[in-house]
């Protein structure tokens, strides 16, 4: 997906909505177990009640390869469903990987070709050589882990250098000369929403991939008020508020009623 298409749908939809697809066998309503492919049962039917409100879906690899083989197959299912289906939603593989040049090319590889993914989440840590072989690939995205949502992210990311810039702050000016707005995003928190001025300053332009809003206890309305750019700019995702609202057979629509609601908050912001 190309950056005015994926502009088009916000704008059209007025949402900046992604919804994690963070399917965990332990929690998932417990009438789906009884069927052939509980997995891809669950993502179908969150995928189907929501989709009219969404612009994005992220499936966090984890959740699928903790199954083996099994969760590969749920995943290949969910991927062959939207992309069948909703090939107008933006598609993200959660999958944090980064390793040298060979080994990411093999990656792409598998999401982008194999999978048909939209974009996928990447470490920058090992540099440039481990990030480019993602950018190979038209109409595909990279999303640099920048400033993310959890704890942790105080032990590196916001400690500076001589230069007296925080880590982050050195990834974004450097990665950013590696793409352009076209095929690169950044991921930063919605619990760090009082930085997004600071890192705006130095990627006006680029989408950034915004987690932790909802059971994170990130405020949307300061991402927004921080975050936006001129195309909005922002991919917000919200996983366990949504997918787990409800663990009753109307779990679907109880995940409908939960992404209609932060749309509508999201739309008074077009």
């Amino acid at each position: 997906m190309n950056y005015q298409t994926l502009v088009q749908n916000i704008e059209s939809k007025k949402s900046l909505l992604c919804v994690g697809l963070d399917s965990d066998i332990q929690k998932i309503p417990t009438h789906l177990l009884k069927s052939d492919d509980p997995i891809f049962e669950f993502n179908k039917q969150i995928i189907d009640a929501t989709a009219s409100k969404t612009i994005a879906y992220k499936p966090n690899l984890a959740f699928y390869e903790s199954l083996g083989l099994a969760g590969w197959k749920s995943l290949e299912k969910t991927m062959h469903y939207l992309n069948e289906r909703y090939p107008e939603i933006f598609t993200i593989a959660d999958a944090k990987r980064g390793d040298i040049g060979n080994t990411s090319k093999m990656y792409a590889k598998a999401f982008f070709e194999n999978m048909n993914f939209d974009a996928v989440t990447v470490a920058p840590y090992m540099g440039k050589d481990s990030v480019s072989p993602f950018l190979e690939y038209d109409n595909k995205w990279v999303i640099i882990l920048a400033l993310t949502s959890n704890i942790g992210a105080y032990d590196f990311q916001t400690t500076k250098s001589d230069s007296a810039q925080y880590l982050f702050e050195q990834v974004l000016e450097k990665s950013s000369t590696w793409g352009t707005k076209e095929n690169t995003m950044y991921v930063v928190g919605a619990t760090k929403a009082e930085m997004l001025t600071d890192v705006r300053k130095i990627v006006p332009n680029h989408f950034l991939l915004v987690p932790g809003i909802g059971a994170q206890g990130g405020s949307l309305e300061d991402v927004l008020k921080f975050g936006s750019n001129a195309d909005k700019g922002l991919i917000i995702n919200s996983s366990r508020g949504i997918i787990y609202a409800d663990s009753s057979e109307s779990f679907a629509d109880s995940a409908r009623k939960e992404a209609t609601e932060v749309q509508i908050q999201m739309s008074k912001f077009f």
